[in-house]
């Protein structure tokens, strides 16, 4: 079996990017670790001569990037996704280290689609868009200036993908992960159902939700338990029947 062949199920998702040089250098961060899929969210000036000058002879890569309108439309079809960022917040995912990631990463990606997402050079992800996510991934710095260049970034992240894929493969059946669609769908149902029975006041929400996304994304859903799930809301929903 080709150990690296996980790699070809991993998709880089950078989000509004504004430079069209870290596009380039990214392209050419991903080549350099067997890594092929790029996919840009709205990013501001793409395609651009800089991206392709920065990409060097990782062109093949920067020809095949996919534009996508949102995150949601970049993740379609991903089972598990790794939102990078090194802001600590307050988010309704957990944390991990960038190594606890990638070996993550490649376990689910040994048979799904998986996805890494970067935000933008100045302001990077949004509180939103990291809860999209499975994980919330942080690469250790220096603590006074923790503050990675974008394109830097993915090359350590890429980096740390090939290594963990390298590494010994896990024996027995793999988990089969609830793709993303399948896991934000879930989430639009248990919010709706609560708010139908009463549970939840659309207008005072407080945190609930994203306690719940934190809870559920500890669980790390696989596809039969989101279907348990909302088949239980969907039981739910409906009337009893009255003596």
């Amino acid at each position: 079996m080709n150990n690296f062949a996980p790699l070809k199920n991993i998709r880089v998702v950078l989000c509004e990017t504004s430079h069209p040089g870290n596009i380039g250098a990214a392209a050419r961060a991903l080549k350099t670790m067997g890594l092929s899929q790029l996919y840009l969210v709205s990013p501001q000036r793409f395609p651009d001569p800089e991206a392709a000058w920065r990409a060097s002879r990782a062109d093949d890569v920067l020809a095949a990037a996919k534009v996508c309108d949102s995150l949601d439309e970049a993740l379609a079809g991903a089972a598990f996704s790794v939102a990078c960022s090194a802001r600590s917040r307050e988010v309704a995912v957990p944390e991990v280290t960038v190594r606890e990631a990638a070996a993550q990463l490649i376990e689910v990606a040994r048979t799904q689609a998986v996805a890494v997402v970067f935000g933008n050079e100045t302001y990077g992800l949004t509180t939103a868009e990291v809860n999209k996510c499975r994980l919330i991934a942080t690469i250790p710095a220096n603590p006074r200036y923790s503050s990675l260049n974008v394109a830097a970034a993915v090359q350590v992240f890429a980096y740390e993908l090939r290594m963990a894929a390298g590494g010994q493969v896990p024996r027995g059946e793999p988990r089969v992960m609830a793709g993303h669609e399948e896991v934000e769908s879930f989430y639009a149902h248990l919010e709706q159902t609560m708010v139908e029975t009463g549970f939840l006041n659309p207008e005072h929400p407080k945190k609930l939700m994203p306690r719940l996304r934190r809870l559920f994304a500890r669980a790390q859903l696989e596809k039969e338990e989101v279907n348990i799930l909302r088949g239980i809301l969907k039981a739910l929903g409906k009337p009893k029947n009255r003596d």
